[in-house]
């Protein structure tokens, strides 16, 4: 909720109200075991600042230079989002929403388009990803693969590796020769990074795809040992996760720290979403979800968390697996367009408290497992520091009704509130700065001692009552800054209550009576939580509440000086470091004043973003293609398939040849095939067997006229998961064309993408393309020739560019002259099988100060079968299916969109002839936007 004018014209505040509330407990303690690494303070903030550092571990936590550290890690694909400038801006704002590391995956597949090649330049730039992590002060995991799964083509393994000798994942000496190259070339930009030098912030490095090597594999295990030493060749000596826990590093091995999260992705027309893509995915993963999964792995004592997907982006291009279409927003809590989702509540939540409060980085149980509340309905687990006495409770309602129940045996001595479905953790017995919770019925968010002043924060669900009590020998005094909390002292204890979601904020401020030091108590909703930010500064941490991110803030003599986004109208508020007197907000001046809870705040409030105006998209020209299905073509230049033999699991037919697109060096895109006949006298049909991913499909000409098109199934929950589809088309051979003479066989096969694999599966060598041909009616030879796409781009790489004609000629690029293609308006309703390109241009003038994020959205009758290929500025961006789905919108990256330029959009259509094929309607939509962000830089558009 923004700070609304009623809170930031009353904070002078009421009288306190005077409210008797009973009760009294203690925690209980328990003695440190001999040797054991005492809790306390958490190690600073990461940094590259040269320092050699030792990270070790012991079965509770990680530990750095001897001081515990828990780690909250969100995966951030990269290669997901082709603008490296944009990078910092996913980065920091996990790092403001409460994470303290990424889980980065490097994919083989997009730096190596060929054996040998590695390429870390351009939108593939390891180094300037890991710098800008460390400028941001994240921990990262770094995660090489060689495989990765991660729903990407070949689960990560490179195109070239498809056709090549070796079996992959194993023992194998032809294989490991190509994996440990790119160890290889992979270590050499980590090892310049890795925290134990000083060099950056690389904390751990993971091994494949985390997952455990079955016990009954040799070659597998042998395979992964080799990596281990592979790595620790290449001079990489902070701990290793290798699917069995904890190795190498110094420490012993240990398997119990780590959580490594589900997934959530969606396939091709949404059988696990029921047609309705991410949106239905974020009902299931919803903040309730988050807060079960996470609080069940806290108290399963887990304190290296990986939450999950923290911004998955967009598998552009060729890039995805075969069971994921082109939005990876995987229900993440940055959705593609980085716009923070409904989820991101409760992992903030919990990645402030853990980053802020020491006491959650070694626990013990303190009871005999699940417990049942008074009432039977609440499950609880009790968990206990031994340190410090402080008591967590893991609190569940597995019911669909929300429960008010007592919590015998945990101190909390008035009733917990828990959601229908939710789960909450509530404390009892722990420090708040120089004083002490007896217990709390609400979730504490962070607690930070900043300018002579401790500030903590209790969160719940809006319409829940936070219920919490101080032990206190001495009277304090309390004043509230709002008029909705209210409190009472009795018996040793100062009680506070306070609705939340109710007016924003609210806030308590607590002084005297048992410490010269004041605590300012802070209640807030989900949603208010959400405008809260904490930041470390060498003077001190800050709490900061109002704006919808902060950035970065930094303190110069008396100065503050904040950045950040604004969204909607709001104020902003300080809680700091001693001597701040003025305070900027993205460079420029903002009067404050000194509030009743000890925090500057600002007067007035800033504006709402404006509102942001997108072009509409007309003056399109057209153009078809598939030259390649006149017999007259000139296809003397394309490769012959000559071979007999290859390195797929896919049989060669009898006799050969082999057709398959990766035996022809074409790994990613459409593939064309062109077959001379002499004769067709008596043949009655032909049978082509292809071999594709998900969603593939076939379109087949005889001396230039459409014999038909075959697609592969959309998958459902049953099938969704499966890697290789094969099939084959038949179709039948026209009378007047069964002559003697020659004749030529035109096919358009889309691939799609090669499947994953497992240990010694190859499942990732399956044949891509056609398979085999054969005639109904007589014996007929053939040659074959094949044409894919041409190699690959250095500003794109391997994965942007196909074998369609008009990519071959550059008719996605800005420069292309399209001035003689014939003027069009949408929705068009053409009837014709086979490839048809669109292009417009479009300009956008965004303010410098807006970042603004766009989509693409396509719309039309879901009767009508057809699918296009999206490029902007000469960018592959992904695929619509428009008779599958589910996916209509498209998040055009800024870098590689223009906002304050020229723009280029071409849509290439293939349509089976079937039915009338679209485009239909085609606008720009706004997926977010906000005064703030980072600075863009422009990403290169491909070159011919």
């Amino acid at each position: 909720m923004e700070l609304s004018r009623r809170t930031f014209t009353a904070l002078a505040g009421t009288a306190a109200l005077g409210l008797a509330l009973a009760g009294s407990g203690g925690a209980a303690t328990g003695p440190r075991g001999q040797g054991v690494v005492p809790t306390g303070p958490p190690p600073p903030p990461p940094e590259a600042d040269g320092r050699r550092r030792r990270v070790t571990y012991d079965r509770h936590s990680l530990l750095v230079d001897g001081a515990r550290l828990v780690l909250w890690s969100a995966e951030v694909h990269p290669f997901r989002l082709p603008s490296p400038s944009l990078w910092r801006d996913v980065l920091q704002k996990l790092r403001a929403h409460g994470f303290n590391a990424v889980d980065v995956p490097v994919p083989w597949n997009v730096h190596s388009p060929a054996p040998g090649v590695h390429d870390f330049t351009g939108v593939r730039d390891l180094n300037r990803f890991l710098s800008v992590a460390a400028e941001e002060r994240l921990y990262v995991v770094l995660r090489p693969g060689p495989y990765l799964g991660a729903d990407l083509d070949a689960g990560g393994l490179p195109g070239w590796l498809t056709a090549a000798p070796g079996s992959a994942r194993t023992d194998d000496p032809e294989y490991l020769r190509h994996a440990e190259a790119w160890l290889a070339a992979v270590d050499a930009v980590a090892v310049r990074h890795l925290y134990t030098a000083g060099g950056g912030t690389v904390l751990l490095y993971r091994l494949e795809d985390g997952r455990p090597v079955p016990a009954g594999d040799p070659a597998a295990r042998a395979h992964r040992a080799r990596l281990r030493a592979k790595v620790r060749a290449d001079r990489i000596d902070v701990p290793v996760l290798d699917g069995e826990g904890f190795t190498g590093g110094d420490g012993p091995p240990t398997a119990g720290l780590t959580a490594v999260a589900g997934g959530a992705a969606d396939a091709w027309g949404g059988p696990l979403s029921d047609g309705e893509g991410y949106a239905r995915v974020r009902e299931t993963h919803d903040a309730a979800h988050e807060r079960r999964r996470h609080l069940t792995a806290l108290a399963d004592r887990v304190t290296v968390h990986h939450t999950g997907m923290g911004f998955g982006g967009t598998s552009w291009g060729w890039l995805p697996g075969p069971g994921v279409y082109t939005s990876y927003d995987y229900g993440a809590v940055l959705d593609e367009g980085r716009q923070p989702a409904p989820n991101m509540a409760a992992v903030q939540q919990l990645g402030h408290l853990l980053r802020t409060v020491p006491d959650l980085a070694r626990l013990e149980p303190d009871g005999d497992g699940e417990e049942r509340a008074a009432d039977g309905r609440l499950t609880v687990r009790r968990l206990v520091n031994p340190d410090t006495g402080a008591r967590f409770f893991v609190v569940r309602n597995d019911t669909d009704e929300e429960v008010r129940a007592l919590l015998p045996g945990t101190g909390v001595e008035v009733p917990v509130t828990v959601a229908a479905g939710d789960t909450k953790l509530v404390a009892s017995g722990l420090r708040l700065g120089h004083r002490k919770l007896a217990y709390t019925t609400a979730q504490p968010m962070l607690c930070v001692s900043t300018g002579r002043q401790d500030v903590a924060v209790f969160v719940g669900r809006q319409g829940e009552t936070a219920q919490l009590a101080l032990d206190c020998e001495k009277q304090p005094g309390a004043d509230r800054a709002d008029i909705e909390p209210a409190w009472a002292y009795d018996q040793g204890r100062l009680n506070v209550v306070s609705p939340l979601g109710v007016g924003g904020l609210s806030r308590v401020l607590v002084k005297d009576g048992d410490s010269e030091t004041p605590l300012v108590l802070l209640f807030a909703d989900d949603e208010t939580a959400l405008r809260l930010w904490t930041y470390e500064t060498p003077a001190g941490p800050l709490v900061v509440y109002g704006p919808a991110m902060l950035r970065s803030a930094e303190l110069r003599d008396s100065t503050l000086h904040l950045t950040g986004d604004v969204t909607v109208e709001t104020g902003v508020e300080v809680w700091g470091p001693r001597g701040i007197a003025e305070v900027t907000w993205n460079g420029e001046p903002v009067p404050t004043y000194v509030g009743r809870a000890r925090s500057r705040v600002m007067e007035g409030l800033m504006p709402a973003v404006r509102a942001v105006a997108l072009p509409a998209l007309d003056g399109w020209r057209c153009r078809t293609e598939n030259p390649e299905s006149d017999p007259e073509f000139d296809d003397s230049a394309w490769t012959v398939a000559g071979r007999t033999t290859s390195h797929s699991t896919t049989p060669v037919p009898e006799g050969g040849p082999v057709l398959f697109a990766d035996d022809h060096g074409f790994h990613h895109g459409d593939v064309w095939y062109r077959g001379r006949l002499e004769d067709l006298g008596g043949i009655r049909s032909v049978a082509l067997s292809y071999s594709t991913g998900t969603q593939g499909l076939l379109m087949a000409w005889l001396d230039g006229r459409p014999l038909g098109t075959h697609r592969m199934p959309a998958p459902d929950e049953d099938t969704a998961a499966r890697g290789t589809w094969t099939a084959t088309a038949r179709f039948d051979v026209p009378r007047a064309v069964r002559t003697p003479g020659e004749h030529v066989l035109s096919v358009l096969v889309r691939p799609m993408q090669h499947a994953g694999t497992e240990p010694g599966e190859d499942a990732h060598k399956a044949a891509r393309g056609l398979v085999a041909v054969e005639f109904a009616g007589g014996d007929r030879g053939v040659e074959w020739r094949v044409r894919g796409a041409t190699d690959p781009e250095r500003v794109t790489g391997p994965f942007n560019n196909g074998g369609l004609y008009g990519e071959r000629r550059g008719w996605h690029l800005p420069d292309h002259d399209d001035r003689r293609w014939r003027v069009v308006e949408f929705p068009r309703e053409e009837r014709r099988q086979g490839v048809t390109w669109y292009r417009t241009r479009f300009r956008l003038g965004f303010e410098p100060e807006l970042d603004a994020s766009v989509g693409l959205t396509l719309e039309d009758d879901p009767e009508r079968a057809y699918r296009v290929q999206v490029f902007l500025n000469g960018w592959n961006l992904g695929q619509y299916v428009n008779d599958v789905g589910p996916q209509h919108t498209f998040a055009l990256p800024n870098g590689i969109l223009r906002t304050r330029g020229a723009n280029t959009l071409a849509l290439v259509v293939l349509a089976d002839g079937t039915t009338p094929a679209g485009p239909g309607k085609v606008t720009l939509t706004l997926l977010g936007a906000a005064r703030g962000g980072v600075p863009v830089e422009p990403v290169d558009p491909p070159v011919r």
